[in-house]
C-alpha cells in the first residue's frame, strides 16, 4: 500500500492546523507566539485524532480485506477465518461479505472433493464386483473351448457354474439400475394400503428351502389377522426381501428369523430378527454404504451384490422412513422400519 495511515494522518494534520493558523492571523489581536501554539496544538490533536480513526477503523479493515483477497487469489480459502470487526466501522460489511462468499465457496469445494473421492471409490468398487462374476464365467467357458466341451459331464457343470456366474452379474446390474433410479428420483413411489403380514408370508415361502437346508426356523410372531400398511408394495417387498435374505443367510445353523409388529401412533414398525453373530459397533453406522461387507471374504462367499442395505436404505428415504439396526454380538441383530397406518377402504388413493 503506498500510503499508510501514519502518512495520511499526518497530511491531515498539518492541512487543519495550516488552515487553523491562517484563519487566526486574519485578527490583529493575536501575536506570533499564540500563531505558533496554535499550529502546534492543532497539528497533534489532529494527527492524534486522524490516526486513531484512520488505522482502526479503516486501515485495519482495509489490510483484512486486502488479505481476505490474497487468500481468494492464491485458493487458500480453508485458511480464512471471520474476523470480529467494531460495529461502527463503516467497511465491517463488505469484510463479512467477503468472508461469506470465501466460506460459501469453501463448502463448494469440500462437497465436490467428497463427491470425487466417492465416485472414484464407487467406480473401483463397481469394478471389483463386475470382475468377479465376469472372469469366473470367462473361466468357464475358455476352459470348455479348450476341449472341456467334448466331455458332457464337464460341460454340464461348467456351463452351470457359467450361468450362475453370469445370472450373479445380472443381479448387481439390475441392483446398480435400481439404486441409480432412486437416487436420481426416477423411480417414484406409488403408495396403496397393503397387507404386510401377507407380504412376509409370500416372502417365507419363497426362503423356505434355504432356511430348512440351515436348519432355520422362520417365525411369523403376530396374533392380527391382517396388518395395514401405506406405502409402496413393490419397493416394501424389496426390503423386507433384502432383510429376510440377509437373515437367513447370517444366521447361525439352527437358528431363528423373527418378523414381528408393533403399532404406535399411526405406524406400524416391522421388526426382523436374526441369530447370527451380530455386527461389531463400528461396522453398524457404514452396513448401508454400497459395497460395504462386515466380513469381506465371507459375505462374498454368502454370495449378494453388497448393494441390498444402500436399496434399502434409499427406499426407506423414499418413504420419508428409515431403517433402524439394534445389535449384540453373539446374539444376533434387528432391523427394523416404520411405515405409517393403512386404511381398510380399497378405494383409499393415494
Amino acid at each position: 500500500m503506498v500510503f499508510s495511515s501514519r502518512v495520511i494522518a499526518v497530511l491531515l494534520a498539518m492541512c487543519i492546523a495550516i488552515v487553523t493558523t491562517a484563519f487566526l492571523s486574519l485578527f490583529k489581536e493575536v501575536t506570533q507566539n499564540a500563531l505558533v501554539v496554535t499550529f502546534l496544538i492543532s497539528f497533534s490533536s489532529s494527527y492524534l485524532l486522524g490516526f486513531i480513526i484512520l488505522e482502526f477503523l479503516i486501515f485495519r479493515e482495509i489490510n483484512k480485506i486486502y488479505d481476505l483477497f490474497d487468500k481468494l487469489r492464491k485458493k487458500e480459502l480453508s485458511s480464512i477465518e471471520q474476523n470480529r470487526s467494531n460495529v461502527m466501522n463503516p467497511l465491517k460489511k463488505i469484510n463479512e461479505e467477503i468472508f461469506s462468499y470465501a466460506a460459501l465457496k469453501q463448502k463448494e469445494i469440500d462437497e465436490l472433493k467428497k463427491l470425487e473421492a466417492f465416485r472414484k471409490e464407487f467406480i473401483a468398487d463397481v469394478s471389483h464386483e463386475l470382475k468377479t462374476p465376469i472372469f469366473a464365467a470367462q473361466g468357464f467357458v475358455h476352459t470348455l473351448l479348450d476341449g472341456a466341451v467334448k466331455d458332457k459331464n464337464v460341460r454340464t457343470r461348467f456351463l452351470k457354474k457359467a450361468a450362475k456366474s453370469l445370472d450373479g452379474l445380472d443381479m448387481l446390474v439390475q441392483d446398480l439400475l435400481t439404486l441409480s433410479q432412486i437416487e436420481t428420483g426416477e423411480i417414484k413411489m406409488h403408495y396403496e394400503t397393503f397387507d404386510i403380514k401377507r407380504l412376509i408370508e409370500e416372502i417365507f415361502d419363497q426362503f423356505e428351502n434355504k432356511a430348512d437346508k440351515k436348519n432355520i426356523e422362520l417365525i411369523l410372531d403376530t396374533t392380527q389377522h391382517e396388518v395395514l400398511v401405506y406405502a409402496d408394495w413393490q419397493r416394501i417387498n424389496q426390503v423386507l426381501t433384502n432383510l429376510i435374505s440377509n437373515a437367513v443367510k447370517y444366521s447361525n445353523d439352527g437358528g431363528k428369523v423373527t418378523v414381528s409388529f408393533q403399532t404406535n401412533k399411526g405406524t406400524i414398525t416391522t421388526y426382523i430378527k436374526d441369530t447370527g453373530e451380530g455386527i461389531p459397533p463400528e461396522d453398524v453406522h457404514r452396513i448401508f454404504e454400497r459395497f460395504y461387507r462386515v466380513d469381506k471374504s465371507r459375505s462374498r462367499e454368502k454370495g449378494g451384490t453388497g448393494l441390498g442395505l444402500a436399496i434399502v436404505k434409499h427406499i426407506m428415504e423414499g418413504h420419508r422412513s428409515k431403517v433402524e439396526v439394534k445389535t449384540t454380538m453373539g446374539k444376533g441383530s434387528v432391523f427394523s422400519f416404520k411405515l405409517p397406518v393403512g386404511e381398510a377402504d380399497p378405494l383409499l388413493e393415494d
